[in-house]
Parts: structure tokens; sequence; C-alpha cells
């Protein structure tokens, strides 16, 4: 019988990670030489938190409506991850550096996935009429996110 794993390491740990508003994404370097361009509207829907993901693969949660969200806050969590505060409310999922780097090496697979989803599921990326919106929130600072 195996003995479930102790160790709780990161196998990828960032050197820079930035806000990319032109480009509404979180570019990521990481140590091994592998730079990440991830969208926020992706982040944001395929967050890490529970109210998206569930607590089973079966309890995930599709949502639509997210095109054009924006990253308010970014709070590094010990020397492991960041949570993500986004600008319709959301901030409960901790990004750890290894789910950061999945999603950079697999946001492709993730995208088509979310859009076949949201498609079968008769939603769409746009905000449906009489949704609450935002119109100019603070934004988070364009730059650098110190990790030390």
């Amino acid at each position: 019988m195996n003995k479930p794993s102790r160790d709780f390491s990161q196998k990828h740990t960032p050197t820079e990670i930035r806000l990319n508003r032109d480009n509404a994404s979180l570019d990521i370097d990481f140590d091994d030489g592998q730079n990440f361009s991830i969208p926020i509207e992706l982040l944001r829907v395929e967050s890490p938190s529970a109210e998206v993901q569930g607590h089973s693969a079966d309890q995930k949660k599709w949502i639509g409506g997210k095109r054009g969200v924006m990253i308010t806050e970014i709070t590094p969590v010990g020397n492991y991850a960041v949570t993500i505060t986004f600008d319709d409310g959301h901030d409960s999922g901790i990004y750890t550096w290894n789910i950061l780097y999945r999603f950079g090496e697999h946001q492709d697979a993730m995208w088509s996935m979310y859009l076949d989803e949201i498609k079968a599921a008769g939603l769409t990326r746009d905000a449906n009429e009489g949704d609450e919106t935002v119109t100019e929130p603070e934004r988070y600072t364009e730059g650098r996110t110190d990790l030390s």
C-alpha cells in the first residue's frame, strides 16, 4: 500500500509576476526559464477555490460573463502562493506556484474546455443583460509583485 506523500514542496518557483493590463494577463517568469502569459479571465473562471472547483470533480461550476474581469490585488501567501482578488469580488482561491505553472503549461486546453463547457451550459463569456457590472473599479497597480 502506498503511503501518502508528506512532500508539499513546490516544484516551480516564480522569479517575477507582472500584471499586464494591456493584454489582460498575468505574466509570470519561473526559475526554470519558463515564462507564461496567463489570461486573467482564465485565472478567474478556473479559480482553485472550492466556490468554483467544488469539493469533487462533479461539483465543478462553469462560470460565464467574465470577459474583461481584472485583478485588483495580488497578495503573497507565505513563500508558496498568492491570492488574487478580482474586480467582481472573487478572492478565495489560493494560487500555488505549481498551480500557476500548470495554468501556464495547459492554458490552451483549459481555455478550450472552458469554452465548450459554457457553450453547453448556455452561457457566454459576456455579462448578460441585468448582471451587475463594475465600471472602472480601482485597479491593481501594474507592475511587479515582491515575493520576498
